[in-house]
């Protein structure tokens, strides 16, 4: 995976009139990018939260974090399913409205696998660049490349990904090819617990398991599988570990979170 490095992000902001740091709206604060938004504030570029994949969340969910943002925070966001196409019309509007530049040159940015070029491949019409299905394969950005969308507004596809910020699991499923984590098991176990914490029920919606405890999940879920060791049919946990994370990433296991002081319901 090529990753930016900040001087990088610098020098690509100084060149765009307005940025886009896409987030995954199932849990915004954790894929967003502090540091990115305070380097915008800094050289004074106009920037908006794209809360992607709407589709994966409640609408109401979606609406409570935009207030969240322009309430709590004083930051422009909008919620949008750049794969199913919805809000990208009401993005490019938001767009055209923080500045009249003509060209006007626009900046996508995001940390790994929250549909940075998903979003391109959308706006352009075309598939114009290539989106990869797990973070780490082939397919990731190598070099700026500047695509018209239409309207005077060109996007900025940047080359490589902003760095995932603190979390550890986060860190752990977004930085590495899936086959490539360290130790799948132990980052499934602790991506299950933050996974139940806002969903008790996701594991049995999702794969039928009636086990609550992350350890059993990966055991029953192996099982269920048929993954078992020939030698002594002991489950084959780094497997379910494994499609757990991949699940997690792709949208199957529902989960989301809320913005702070509001009340989940599932």
């Amino acid at each position: 995976m090529l990753l930016a490095n900040w001087r990088l992000v610098k020098e690509l902001l100084e060149t765009v009139d307005v940025a886009l740091e896409i987030v995954d709206v199932r849990d915004p604060l954790t894929t967003r990018s502090r540091r990115f938004e305070k380097l915008c504030e800094e050289l004074g570029v106009k920037y908006v939260i794209v809360l992607n994949k709407v589709d994966l969340v409640p609408r109401a969910t979606a609406r409570a974090w935009v207030r969240y943002f322009k309430e709590v925070e004083g930051i422009r966001a909008i919620h949008i399913s750049a794969q199913k196409r919805l809000g990208t019309l009401k993005l490019r509007k938001i767009v055209r409205k923080l500045s009249d530049k003509k060209p006007l040159v626009v900046g996508v940015f995001g940390i790994p696998k929250v549909g940075k070029s998903t979003l391109i491949n959308t706006w352009a019409g075309r598939h114009a660049t290539r989106t990869s299905p797990y973070p780490g394969t082939p397919g990731y950005t190598k070099k700026a490349q500047l695509f018209n969308v239409g309207s005077g507004i060109y996007l900025l596809d940047t080359p490589g990904i902003i760095p995932v910020e603190g979390d550890e699991v986060e860190i752990a499923v977004r930085m590495n090819p899936v086959d490539n984590i360290k130790n799948p098991v132990a980052t499934a176990v602790s991506l299950i617990k933050r996974i139940m914490t806002h969903n008790p029920k996701a594991f049995a919606e999702t794969y039928d398991i009636s086990s609550s405890e992350p350890e059993n999940i990966l055991r029953e879920l192996a099982l269920k599988r048929g993954w078992v060791y020939k030698s002594d049919k002991e489950p084959l946990i780094i497997e379910s570990a494994k499609l757990i994370i991949r699940d997690y990433l792709d949208g199957k296991i529902r989960f989301y979170v809320l913005p702070p002081r509001e009340r989940r319901e599932y």
